[in-house]
């Protein structure tokens, strides 16, 4: 049975693309493939998507950009982690975690709600 893939949930997919870039200057197309490849295609990130969120953080000076060449020697914009981005990335991981934790308390519950 083929399961469907997750939705991002607003907010997530700028800490999405600072992690990916973390390894490294990537292109969109590679930081989409980085993604359903590191999620077992769980999560797909849209073009429409992935475009304005990577000029939302370049506007915000966490990535910079940089034209060359890809793997298949097609002319593409490749986009690398600036130090702020990294601390960004950081501040984000460190808030997910905590999230995280939560829900995973909430959900692993067998706690009853009990009325006063």
């Amino acid at each position: 049975m083929e399961q469907p893939s997750l939705e991002v949930l607003k907010g997530t997919l700028d800490v999405l693309i600072l992690k990916t870039l973390s390894w490294g200057p990537a292109h969109g197309y590679g930081i989409t493939r980085w993604l359903e490849r590191t999620t077992d295609a769980a999560l797909q990130i849209e073009e429409g998507a992935l475009y304005p969120a990577l000029h939302r953080l370049e506007r915000r000076g966490w990535v910079v950009s940089e034209w060359g060449l890809s793997e298949n020697k097609r002319r593409a914009k490749f986009y690398e982690l600036t130090d702020e981005g990294r601390v960004r990335l950081q501040e984000r991981e460190a808030g997910w975690e905590r999230f995280v934790d939560a829900m995973t308390k909430v959900l692993k519950s067998d706690d009853p709600v009990t009325l006063p």
